[in-house]
């Protein structure tokens, strides 16, 4: 009895998606800071806007001397009231994860960012790093919506070198566009 409830809530669920409108992300600002002007020189980190509705981001840095041990510590925040520690806070080598892919959640940044960026080797990192038109985005995971900042710091050596932050707004709708378009529709009136 169990397995076929299981079973009707699975699919009950797969409907109420489908039905649903895509989620729509927009990132709304991007901070690249060097840490360490004689190891990581930063030349631009900034978005381009091609709609409303559409940015890429753009990161241009070079390492001026080899990175050969590498710590990508990840800071996901919500914005209620300033912004707020919300899901991930962890830190992974990522040498490591280049060579394995071995966490779940950088692999989830990392196939998106894989085919628009110089970042797909392994270590040692040296010379002019970047991404380059980033703007395809699928988030595979449930986020409620709202405003976010997603902090990446990066450990060369123990040591942090580089911080990139990268703001974006994410809008789950999970109601169907055309009850959405009848609810607006709609006319309330107040009385007194």
């Amino acid at each position: 009895m169990h397995h076929k409830v299981f079973i009707f809530a699975v699919l009950f669920l797969v409907a109420y998606l489908g039905c649903g409108e895509a989620p729509f992300l927009k990132m709304t600002n991007a901070v690249c800071k060097s840490h360490n002007q004689s190891w990581v020189a930063v030349h631009y980190c900034r978005l381009k806007a091609y709609s409303r509705t559409k940015t890429s981001l753009n990161i241009n840095v070079t390492f001026i001397e080899p990175a050969k041990h590498i710590s990508l510590h990840m800071k996901l925040m919500k914005k209620a009231n300033g912004y707020k520690p919300f899901l991930y806070d962890f830190t992974v080598d990522a040498c490591e994860f280049v060579r394995k892919r071995n966490h779940p959640v950088v692999k989830i940044i990392w196939n998106m960012i894989r085919n628009v960026s110089t970042l797909n080797h392994t270590c040692p990192y040296e010379g002019l790093q970047m991404v380059s038109d980033f703007h395809h985005i699928e988030v595979p995971i449930p986020l409620p919506s709202g405003d976010y900042l997603l902090l990446m710091d990066w450990l060369f050596d123990c040591k942090p070198q580089l911080s990139t932050n990268v703001y974006f707004t994410f809008i789950e709708d999970l109601l169907p566009s055309s009850s959405k378009h009848k609810r607006s529709s709609l006319n309330f009136r107040t009385v007194v």
